[in-house]
């Protein structure tokens, strides 16, 4: 529903911007302009349409999926990394002193556009998925900002999401504050060892 609404916005901004009209010859250079911003909005609009036709419901690759490698091995062959949620700092550390594998905790918020990011952009990239493959994914949704929340981003001087804090051997052995594109979060796992 939301995918649609930005294609229908989209086009009826084009409209609005007269994409759809001939220009006469003598037009000036401001209509040429305005005309131009409409056929950009119509085109994002039509492109968030097809993909909302193909299934997609993601905003920022409304394509992804559709024929040949458009989504990537990882969209073909359904694999996602998976989270475990905690919630408090002792369920955290309890997991954390018991997992024989190293441990990725990533601080995740619904409101944080970041972290939408390293969700679609980082933590699906193959080879990102082969290095977390064998680690114990955890995931804190802060989006409540709930004191149990509050407790765990005070644990770690972290202000709010993203944040990626790595443990091994029930330590904490390298962190990640912001977005990282995937060559730069593979290079800051093979730094904290994980």
């Amino acid at each position: 529903l939301l995918m649609l609404a930005w294609a229908a916005l989209f086009i009826v901004s084009a409209t609005y911007l007269h994409a759809f009209d001939r220009l006469p010859d003598d037009a000036p250079g401001w209509r040429r302009l305005f005309k131009g911003f409409g056929v950009v909005l119509a085109l994002v609009g039509a492109v968030l349409v097809v993909g909302l036709a193909g299934g997609s419901t993601n905003l920022l690759q409304p394509l992804a999926g559709m024929g040949g490698m458009a989504g990537g091995a990882v969209a073909q062959e359904g694999v996602t990394p998976q989270f475990q949620r905690v919630k408090t700092v002792a369920e955290l550390d309890q997991i954390v002193a018991n997992s024989s594998k190293p441990v990725m905790l990533d601080f995740y918020a619904d409101w944080c556009v970041s972290c939408k990011e390293m969700e679609h952009f980082t933590f699906t990239d193959p080879a990102v998925i082969q290095q977390m493959a064998g680690m114990t994914l955890l995931q804190a949704d802060v989006t409540a900002n709930n004191a149990d929340d509050k407790a765990l981003l005070k644990r770690f001087e972290l202000f709010g999401p993203p944040g990626i804090i790595f443990f091994k051997g029930g330590k904490e052995v390298g962190r990640v504050v912001g977005f990282e594109d995937a060559k730069t979060f593979l290079n800051s796992m093979q730094r904290a060892g994980v």
